[in-house]
């Protein structure tokens, strides 16, 4: 059972650090000289509309963090000491920040329009 186990967590960890790329670059971009309002505000979207995952960048974390699920099968007790805070985590992510994202694109957008 150790070899799976072993492997799973190695696929993971390669595919953290994928991620980890990905959003060093999202970052980038982000913070480039020369972005201006329109692709500021089109780049905001893009990270919460985005349509594959339905629902955009955010939501795909948010949708990662559902283990907390797995976490509830696996908690002998079954009381949620490891299950609540993922499911928090991933309420947070998608009711806050991701509506925060919402706010500041639309806000930019009408700003730029006038």
């Amino acid at each position: 059972m150790t070899g799976p186990r072993r492997t799973r967590i190695e696929r993971v960890r390669a595919a953290a650090g994928i991620a980890s790329l990905a959003l060093q670059q999202i970052e980038d971009d982000l913070s480039a000289n020369d972005v201006d309002q329109a692709e500021l505000v089109a780049i905001l979207y893009e990270l919460i509309e985005d349509t594959d995952p339905p629902g955009g960048l955010l939501a795909a974390v948010a949708q990662l963090l559902t283990a907390a699920r797995r976490a509830e099968q696996i908690e002998p007790d079954r009381d949620g000491d490891a299950s609540c805070p993922l499911h928090e985590a991933a309420a947070l992510i998608t009711d806050d920040a991701g509506q925060r994202l919402i706010w500041s694109a639309r806000a930019l957008h009408a700003q730029g329009s006038s």
